[in-house]
């Protein structure tokens, strides 16, 4: 059977198709509209791709910041179970995640089973996380994706003496007037958000094998600063870590979907019954046949 996971986050919504403990799709899009609406029209994308259908979904679990808005969601669950079962799905031998969020940081360890043992997260500052790096881009008045590269470019990484959100903004319009390289500022932030990050695993047994997970694990220059920092392997999975929230709820949805009866399942086909204003309905399956 078909089940959906969507991660609806603070700046991007993920989701999932999965049958059969497999990813048949998956669509992540930033948030520019209300999570009904995002949602609804990610997973209709999904189901386009993979040449499916709107009542082919039988169960979907949302998480995320949104997960109450996720209109086609059977089950909303938290995002720490969901992240521990998704990482563990993609690299099974994984039992240390750092997950990097758009406005969270959190670590934690699970054991083979995907249950969480301990675990530590930010605090109410951003710094670390994937706003923080969007609030540098808008200083340096660079774009978020060239960060990376100018990072990688640099030769003498400026020192960010501190780890807080606002202040390191502006350390680093304060570093532009004094004319240093925007490379060389660019790495040192990265630097010290490896600082940030090392404090929040530092809360936690850092035990092989390591994964990253959020938007920010596709940040390479990040990730290396964090194998260099604690001189340990990080495993990179060849899907990209971002769903990995996503990928957990799907987990979960066809957990759910094995308990319910036979007689019970087509009662929990909401996508194929719900409406969203602003978002088309894709042709439904009798159309498409009669066509």
């Amino acid at each position: 059977m078909i089940v959906a996971g969507c991660d609806f986050g603070t700046l991007a919504a993920k989701v999932v198709l999965m049958q059969d403990g497999s990813i048949i799709a998956s669509e992540v899009s930033a948030i520019k509209a209300v999570p009904e609406k995002v949602s609804t029209e990610l997973i209709y994308k999904g189901l386009s791709k993979a040449g499916l259908f709107a009542d082919d979904v039988a169960f979907a679990v949302s998480t995320g910041w949104g997960k109450k808005r996720v209109p086609f969601a059977n089950l909303n669950v938290t995002e720490m179970p969901c992240l521990a079962r998704g990482a563990q799905w993609l690299i099974p031998s994984a039992r240390t995640i750092l997950d990097i969020g758009g406005q969270s940081c959190r670590a934690m360890n699970i054991n083979e089973a995907g249950k969480i043992i301990k675990y530590s997260s930010n605090d109410k500052c951003a710094a670390g996380t994937g706003r923080f790096f969007e609030l540098i881009a808008e200083a340096l008045e660079v774009e978020v994706d060239d960060l990376i590269k100018l990072a990688l470019q640099s030769k003498d990484p400026a020192r960010i003496s501190t780890q807080c959100c606002v202040f390191a903004e502006s350390e680093v319009v304060t570093l532009v007037n004094e004319g240093r390289e925007v490379s060389d500022i660019v790495a040192g932030v990265h630097d010290s958000t490896v600082l940030r990050l090392a404090s929040i695993l530092g809360m936690i047994q850092i035990t092989p094998d390591i994964i990253v997970t959020g938007g920010c694990a596709r940040n390479e220059r990040l990730v290396q600063g964090l194998r260099d920092y604690f001189r340990v392997e990080i495993k990179t999975p060849s899907i990209n870590p971002q769903f990995a929230g996503a990928i957990g709820a799907a987990i979960i949805a066809q957990e759910k979907i094995a308990e319910t009866r036979p007689a019970e399942l087509d009662d929990l086909k909401l996508l194929a019954r719900i409406t969203v204003p602003g978002v088309e309905v894709p042709a439904e399956r009798s159309a498409t046949l009669g066509s």
